[in-house]
């Protein structure tokens, strides 16, 4: 009686023989494959390299697009630290705010920026960055527990930017004083780039940007 095997028991029986073709050599060496490239007919041991080489490429590809990542968070680590480093050496209070927002846009290269904070001391109850936001506003920012990010649909605090009109996407910023205490302010940014700032990028290194410039900003409050 002849019992016909399927594919699957015949390579079960392979992975569970691994030795099987060390017995059998002549049956290997005459065995023949087509390659994907070409429709070519090769050798078990050639069909092996060309999927090695597959391997290899994707490997090497990978491996070029973490190279570039890296690159990309050493550009991004060092804008941090230069922007930082301009925050520190601020002269006063006063030039403090222009000097973080004008550092977003220059040295972050994000178009549009600006700030606003309430609560503040009564020396700076008159200063851009104090004037009024509306309860809306407030209550947003609040609510914000990470940066938002995603596309501007006439969002109330995208207005607070200058020629809002041609800004397509945003991220707003709560600023606290602590993770678990109401926001005293609201850092926004925008860019006529859609792409710019998305629904579902990382905001990891926003969330440094926000908590830096609310410790910076927390000497200017009541």
């Amino acid at each position: 009686m002849t019992v016909e095997l399927d594919a699957a028991a015949v390579a079960a029986y392979l992975a569970s023989h691994p030795q099987f073709f060390d017995e059998h050599a002549p049956l290997l060496a005459g065995l023949r494959l087509s390659s994907p490239l070409g429709g070519r007919t090769l050798s078990l041991q050639d069909r092996q390299m060309d999927v090695l080489r597959e391997k290899v490429k994707a490997l090497e590809m990978r491996l070029a697009d973490l190279y570039r990542v890296g690159e990309s968070n050493d550009a991004l680590n060092e804008h941090f630290q230069d922007w930082t480093c301009a925050l520190l050496t601020a002269r006063n209070d006063v030039d403090l705010p222009h000097i973080l927002v004008d550092g977003i846009r220059t040295i972050f290269k994000v178009p549009h920026a600006t700030l606003r904070l309430w609560d503040v001391a009564q020396p700076y109850a008159h200063t851009w960055y104090a004037e009024d936001v509306s309860a809306d506003t407030r209550l947003f920012a609040n609510s914000l527990h990470m940066p938002f990010c995603g596309p501007n649909n006439d969002l109330e605090a995208a207005r607070l930017l200058e020629d809002a009109g041609q800004v397509d996407s945003v991220a707003l910023l709560p600023l606290r004083t602590s993770a678990d205490s109401p926001a005293f302010g609201l850092l926004v940014l925008g860019s006529p780039d859609s792409a710019r700032f998305t629904a579902d990028m990382a905001t990891d290194f926003l969330s440094r940007i926000g908590r830096t410039a609310a410790a910076a900003l927390s000497p200017l409050l009541a």
